[in-house]
Parts: C-alpha cells; structure tokens; sequence
C-alpha cells in the first residue's frame, strides 16, 4: 500500500502542470529523487517524459516501476564491476572510450566537411555510364514484370466493352480506357515500372493460387475473377532472376553508389591536404 502511494505521487509530479512550468531552483533545495543507489541518485526529472502518452494512470505505474528497478540493476552492475575489474582491464576500457570519443569527432567533422564540399548534382550521361560500365554487378536477385492490368467490381456495367478495348493495342482504345479510370478499383495502363514478382502478386489475389509460371511470360490477355470483381492483365515485359537489371529500375541506387564513390573521394583529397599542409608548416614531422 505504502509503495502505491509513492508511485501514485510520484505520478502526480510527472503529470503536473505546475511541475513542468520553470521556476528557478533555490542552490539550497536539492532537486526531487526517486530512488538511489549508493551515492547515485536517479532524479524526477530524469523520468518526467519517460512515460508513453494516453496510457492510464495504473499503467503508467507500472511503467515507471520497471524503469526504476532497471535503472536500479544497471547501477548496482555498475557498482560490482568498477569495485572488480583489474587495473588491465580498466586501461583497456579507457582505451576503448577514447577511440570511441575522438572517432565521434573525427566522423562529426568528416559530415560537416562533405555537406559542404559534396556535388551531389549526378547527370543522366554520368548514371549511363556507370551502368554500362558495371552491368555484371547489376543482375536481379527476384524476377519482374512490366504489365498492363485493370481491375474493377462485378457491377462495372462495361464491362464487355472494357475486355474489348483492353485486348486492342490501338491508342483510341487505350484513350477509352483512361476515360474510365475514375470507375475502376485499381489499374497501370501506360506506366513502364518494373514490379517485383511478389509485388504484382499483392496487386492481383487471385493468381497467388496459380502457377508462377504463368505470370512469367508475354501475354496480352488473361482475365481473372473474384468475389470482388475482374481483373485483365497483359505481361508486357519479363525479367527473371539473374538477368540484368533495367537501368530505370536501379536508377536511385546507381545516383548512391556514385554518391558513395564521390564520398571516399572527397574524404581521401581532405586526407591527403591535411598530412601535406601538416608537412609543408612542420607541424607533421617523422623521426
């Protein structure tokens, strides 16, 4: 019971307005703790924006409990270790935090070096290049399709008209069936993207239960029903796994792979100035 009534008030600090608003704190009066550990206390306002909003009041208990009594464990394993680690193995961790500490700075200061210094402007001639330079590295690890598909309910009422429209390639009728698109579920009619096989799949239910085979090739017409409504498909386009990636496929992953190369490059020119500048005001010297 005791213990609720600290956690309740502890609750009514956490969520109070008045508790929030900045007063200047007297030097006197020491800030407000919730536990200790030794001479490590563990401070209200440590864990005044720890809890998750719109929980209710029992929960945020309950969160609040666990947060302590694991803050709690990892003070006393702190405690045990710092009281029985050898003094090789304390050399060993300052070692570890000083490489950790200058390699946030050194990285920091990288970043800022390359946001300023980086052209990120990649030409359409330079993403061709790098393509055709590379294209043994670029070859599909799942298979695609480009299709033509259309997919609308069993009350569309044209629909015979539509089936008839989509199994012609003359442009008027493609034109007709743009007119419609406001009528149908879902459609691609003249967008060339590649889709995943899988992602073709989630398009079109009904076909999970078919042979993936039958996706996998050219066809200007399959039709396909369910207790929802129709769908037409034409494959238009086939790639399999282990062939070459199409360029507009992988187009934003050859504009990071260049980025990425510009990166090293930059990095190893700011290198090569900084160890020659060093040298050139003696600020470098080898003995």
């Amino acid at each position: 019971m005791k213990k609720t009534i600290i956690y309740i008030t502890l609750l009514t600090f956490l969520t109070s307005c008045d508790y929030f608003e900045f007063k200047p704190k007297k030097k006197e009066v020491e800030e407000p703790f919730v536990a200790s550990i030794y001479d490590t206390k563990l401070y209200l306002s440590d864990i005044k924006n720890i809890t998750p909003k719109n929980i209710s009041v029992q929960d945020s208990l309950v969160f609040i409990k666990a947060y302590i009594n694991s803050w709690a464990k990892q003070q006393l394993f702190l405690k045990k270790a710092e009281e029985n680690i050898t003094e090789v193995n304390s050399n060993e961790i300052k070692n570890l935090v000083k490489n950790y500490r200058e390699s946030l700075f050194i990285n920091g200061y990288k970043e800022r070096l390359i946001k300023q210094q980086l052209d990120t402007v990649i030409s359409n001639t330079e993403i061709d290049s790098f393509y055709h330079a590379n294209k043994d590295n670029f070859k599909l690890k799942e298979n695609l399709l480009q299709l033509k598909y259309i997919y609308f309910g069993n009350n569309f009422l044209d629909k015979k008209e539509v089936i008839k429209k989509f199994k012609s390639s003359k442009e008027e009728d493609l034109e007709y069936l743009e007119d419609l698109t406001i009528n149908y579920k879902d459609y691609h009619l003249r967008d060339s993207t590649w889709l995943t096989l899988n992602e073709v799949l989630q398009k079109l239910p009904p076909f999970k239960a078919e042979p993936k085979q039958k996706l996998l090739k050219l066809s200007k017409f399959i039709q396909k029903e369910d207790s929802l409504g129709v769908y037409l498909v034409a494959v238009q386009g086939v790639l399999k796994q282990n062939d070459i990636a199409p360029l507009s496929y992988i187009r934003n992953n050859i504009k990071q792979l260049i980025l990425h190369k510009r990166k090293l490059e930059l990095i190893r020119n700011i290198e090569k100035t900084l160890i020659n500048d060093a040298i050139k005001n003696k600020t470098f010297k080898e003995y």
